[in-house]
């Protein structure tokens, strides 16, 4: 793995939430605990990037922050995705037998049938 692929498989949700949020802000964690109602644990394990933050704990640092909770799924998806993307594209390439690009704007329904327009 890359040098950057590292630096950005260190930037967890958990990260920016201590770094970006925390931190600047002096609030310590188990101060955030016992403000959100979020299990100390739960914190530790998020910010160690153990855990993911799930739709209801982003709820809650959306309401404590006073921001969207969709910042923090999206923080979360986007992580995700990078990771896969960093640890599994490649070997999904070799197996997947993608559809041409044309056969976006082609007909479909041969497709759907599970022959492909030309093949007998």
């Amino acid at each position: 793995m890359t040098p950057e692929a590292k630096a950005m498989l260190a930037a967890t949700p958990g990260g920016i939430l201590l770094r970006e949020f925390l931190e600047p802000m002096g609030i310590s964690q188990a101060e955030f605990a016992r403000r959100t109602g979020i299990p100390a644990s739960r914190i530790t394990e998020i910010i160690k990037g153990r855990r993911a933050i799930s739709a209801e704990t982003a709820i809650a640092l959306g309401i404590f922050f006073n921001m969207e909770a969709q910042f923090w799924m999206n923080l979360q998806s986007h992580y995700d995705l990078r990771r896969a993307q960093l640890e599994k594209e490649a070997e999904l390439r070799k197996r997947i037998d993608p559809l041409p690009v044309a056969a976006v704007a082609e007909d479909q329904s041969s497709y759907n049938s599970g022959k492909r327009k030309g093949s007998t």
